[in-house]
């Protein structure tokens, strides 16, 4: 009884291994949704290092992109790109979100759809606030803004990062 408990035992824990334990792999990226296996196809692609409308570019999932521009005045806009960063992408979504921290407490901005003259009816690939709190969490290294947004059913996070520098301009 007791061989045949220990067989059991080893065959479960040999069964078990391959999904516990210490790996060498490095963990899925928190910059986009998706499996790792879709992380690594989307790191194999090749893309810009900026939008077409020369703002910052954020990773959601395997799929797709969204660039990011602000200025001093306290516009943010958004656009919904394909997976090499170079066309819009409209969607069918009145708003998307970016969720932030300001002074430590949780903040959420809205970015309303405005379509424009390219994106079928209902649909939008822009998206804009005139939110000035929203573009000081931007500029600030510590909100760690993040990107919300659901395209044809299925939701998709991305990290905004804080890729340029203070000169020549304010906030």
């Amino acid at each position: 009884m007791k061989r045949h408990l220990s067989r059991t035992v080893f065959s479960l824990a040999v069964s078990v291994l391959p999904f516990t334990g210490c790996t060498n792999q490095t963990p899925a990226s928190t910059q986009s949704s998706g499996s790792p296996t879709a992380l690594d196809e989307h790191n194999t692609h090749d893309h810009p290092a900026v939008g077409p409308h020369h703002g910052e570019l954020v990773e959601l999932g395997s799929e797709y992109h969204a660039e990011i521009l602000h200025d001093d005045k306290g516009t943010v806009t958004l656009y919904v790109l394909d997976l090499g960063a170079t066309q819009q992408v409209p969607i069918d979504a009145p708003d998307v979100t970016i969720n932030a921290r300001h002074d430590g407490k949780p903040v959420q901005f809205k970015l309303a759809a405005s379509p424009g003259d390219d994106d079928p009816a209902g649909k939008s690939s822009r998206f804009i606030t005139t939110d000035e709190a929203l573009v000081r969490c931007l500029d600030d290294e510590a909100a760690e803004p993040r990107l919300v947004i659901s395209i044809n059913g299925k939701s998709y996070r991305g990290i905004i990062a804080h890729g340029h520098d203070h000169s020549g301009h304010d906030h």
